[in-house]
Parts: structure tokens; sequence; C-alpha cells
């Protein structure tokens, strides 16, 4: 397939409560992102709540999603859970709904080796009807991808890329050093903090949780990132620090922070519901307050 690169916002899931999806918030959000120019759609990833939501929910929202798309961006889907046999579930119904690829980070709650990484993502692989992008999110799964096993496992061609998560650049340039014999392996950063960075030293996109607030905006900085329009990035970037300073906070401490926060910014812009879904907590009152002001001033210039 076609490499898959650019901005790929990991999608938040609209919920109207723990099990049921806001389906109008849905529909909208689709619509916002697309309009917005982004490249590709990564669904039940951290910010999409994916390994906190029931695999019901899950199956509908890949459903749901691929038949609102209509073949207009490629659809991601995360698969990453503690059970081999439930990751492999939740790629079969991304195959069954029309997805174009997989999303796999390590298993999670085991402490687990380098070899035992190897051989579950190795017979995954081996599986899996979709082409598959590795995930290193070491601070949320505690294992690593070592540069090691991710040599041995894009000898395979169904990886077609990796997602890097880990915040740290000297990772992120030795895995690109690893991965650039093939033209078409796409190498994504998560942090939107990183975005330029990544961008200019070669890297093909983010999968930034802001873009699902101001799409266009993290668009605008890829597109000037990759021309070389350095002066006009910065402008953009240091837009995007300012989002996350307001939207999220200037210090995280749970992954609440960022979900939360976007999605009661995408309540205030009217486009889905701001439910999130348990353990995680829903914004403060005061939170809410600054979101929303940040919201009312900067909604004209990014609509």
């Amino acid at each position: 397939m076609d490499q898959i690169k650019g901005i790929i916002p990991p999608m938040v899931t609209p919920l109207l409560d723990d099990d049921t999806l806001d389906l109008k918030g849905l529909e909208n959000l689709i619509e916002h992102l697309i309009g917005g120019g982004v490249h590709g759609l990564f669904l039940l990833g951290t910010t999409g709540e994916g390994p906190g939501l029931n695999y019901s929910l899950r199956a509908e929202l890949i459903k749901r999603t691929c038949d609102l798309v209509k073949g207009r961006v490629p659809v991601l889907v995360g698969i990453t859970d503690s059970s081999y046999r439930e990751s492999a579930n939740i790629a079969e119904k991304a195959y069954e709904h029309g997805a174009q690829a997989l999303v796999m980070a390590p298993p999670f709650y085991f402490n687990i080796g380098q070899d035992e990484l190897f051989n579950h993502v190795d017979a995954f692989l081996q599986e899996t009807p979709l082409p598959v992008f590795l995930y290193n999110m070491p601070g949320l799964t505690k294992a690593a991808y070592s540069f090691d096993v991710v040599r041995e496992l894009i000898k395979n061609p169904n990886v077609i890329g990796f997602k890097d998560s880990s915040a740290n650049m000297s990772y992120f340039n030795k895995i690109k050093r690893i991965t650039t014999h093939d033209p078409n392996f796409s190498l994504l950063v998560g942090p939107e903090e990183l975005l330029m960075e990544a961008t200019i030293m070669g890297g093909h996109g983010g999968i930034a949780g802001g873009a699902n607030i101001f799409p266009e905006l993290y668009v605008s900085l890829y597109n000037q990132a990759r021309a070389g329009k350095i002066n006009e990035a910065l402008k953009s970037h240091e837009e995007i620090m300012s989002l996350g300073a307001n939207v999220y906070g200037e210090v995280l401490n749970c992954s609440s922070d960022v979900i939360n926060g976007i999605k009661n910014a995408l309540s205030h812009l009217g486009i889905c519901n701001g439910h999130i879904a348990k353990p995680l907590k829903n914004v403060s009152a005061e939170k809410e307050k600054r979101i929303q002001s940040f919201i009312n001033s900067n909604k004209v210039k990014h609509a």
C-alpha cells in the first residue's frame, strides 16, 4: 500500500456514557477532521481510550467509523491489549469493516522480555491480513521495542510503519536510521511537542492528540516543516504549545489530563459529547473554564 504519512489524529471516542457511543458526535468529529485536511485517522489509541473500552464498543466504533469515512482517508486501528487473542479479535474486526492498517504496542501489565515481545508480535504478523505499525509507548506499556527487535520485525513486509511516543528524540533518530532502507516505511511521532523537530529530521508525520481540536493547525505545521519554512513552522509550533498548556495543563499527572481536555474542548466547539469513561476523570470546573476561554479566543482563527 502507499506510504501512510502526514497528520493522523488519535481520534477520541465520543461517548454518551461509559458504554454508549455518541453517534452524532462521531459523525461530526470525522467530518471535522477530514474537513481540516488530516491524512488519516487512528482509532482506539491512548487518546481514544482504547484499552479501557469494552470489546463490543470497540468493534462498533471501528464499523461506524469506516462506514462514515468511506475510504476518504486511511483508518488505522489500535489493537493493543494484555491478551494476544483479544488483540487478534480486534484486528479481525478492523479487517472485516475495511480499516487499512493496525497499530500494535507491546502488551501491558506483565513485565515481558524482548524475546517474548518479538515472539508475540511475530506470531501476530503471521496471522493478520492487515499491515501493522509498531507502536512504542513505554510510559504506559512498560516495555519498549529494542533496536534489535525492530531490526528483526521490519524484515516482515507486513510491518509498514512505526509510531514512537517515547518523547526521546535520540531513540526516534536511531529508529529512523534502522528503517531508512525502505522508502515506503512510515515513521510517525506521538508527542505533538516534537512534531516540528521530528518532521524536519525526516519523520513522516505525527499522531497528535490536539489535531482532534484544530486539525488544520497541525496540518499546516507538517506542511511548513516539510517545505523547510522554518519561521512559519515555529509560529505554528508555538500555537500548538499554547494549546497544550491551556487544554492539557502545564504539568501532566495522568492520562486523563490530555484526554479529558481534548474532549471538553470538542464539546465547547459543539462537535461531540465530552464524557470520558471510567476509571479516567472528567475535567474540573477550573480546567473547563480555562479551556472554554482558550477555545473562544481561537476557534474563529482555526475555523
